[in-house]
């Protein structure tokens, strides 16, 4: 009888991205998942403690793709750097549905204490665009992702369909506005 194949790690991660994409997080479950990986509960049990530690790593996993999209959009240099953020931010949502969901629409459990990296770094871009107070870019920066992820959501959803041109345009005219008035608030 020939060996048994050992279901790796890397392989479970790449199910459950798979099993995400195409049904969503709601429905990542072990029997699902040992079913796309064609073997029983125990090799995933084996590998993770629980189904919560599974979900931890997979967010993780996610959440790098979601900074590596960041990442190329900027090194694109299709529009300034901070744009691009806003801009791959709205194309995750777009091509990635469902893992833009499991990370930015849902309910948070815990807050994180530490900005993340491309919060803390698009707060550095608007300073030295504008020179406003780290204050003022924080403010700026809330708003102008309030509205990304509102525009961000509804693409996600399929509760709105927008050409890029377009997006990239309401992109520029928000940012304008909340350049204008903060930098006229700081002159004050």
């Amino acid at each position: 009888m020939p060996p048994k194949v050992k279901v790796q790690k890397d392989d479970i991660i790449r199910a459950a991205l798979a099993l995400v994409r195409e049904r969503g997080a709601d429905a990542l479950n072990a029997r699902d998942l040992a079913a796309v990986l064609g073997c029983s509960t125990q090799p995933i049990f084996s590998n993770f403690a629980s189904m919560e530690e599974l979900l931890s790593v997979l967010y993780q996993t996610a959440h790098e793709q979601y900074l590596l999209s960041l990442e190329d959009s900027v090194r694109r240099g299709d529009c300034p750097p901070y744009k691009a953020f806003g801009m791959a931010y709205i194309r995750f949502a777009a091509e990635e549905r469902e893992l833009f969901k499991m990370l930015f629409m849902c309910e948070r459990k815990e807050i994180e204490a530490e900005p993340s990296p491309d919060i803390t770094a698009s707060v550095e871009m608007i300073m030295r665009a504008n020179g406003v107070t780290r204050e003022s870019a924080e403010r700026m920066h809330l708003e102008m992702w309030a509205c990304v992820h509102g525009i961000a959501a509804m693409i996600a959803t399929s509760f709105l369909t927008l050409p890029w041109d377009v997006i990239s345009d309401m992109l520029s005219d928000i940012y304008a506005g909340l350049q204008h008035r903060h930098k006229t608030k700081e002159e004050q």
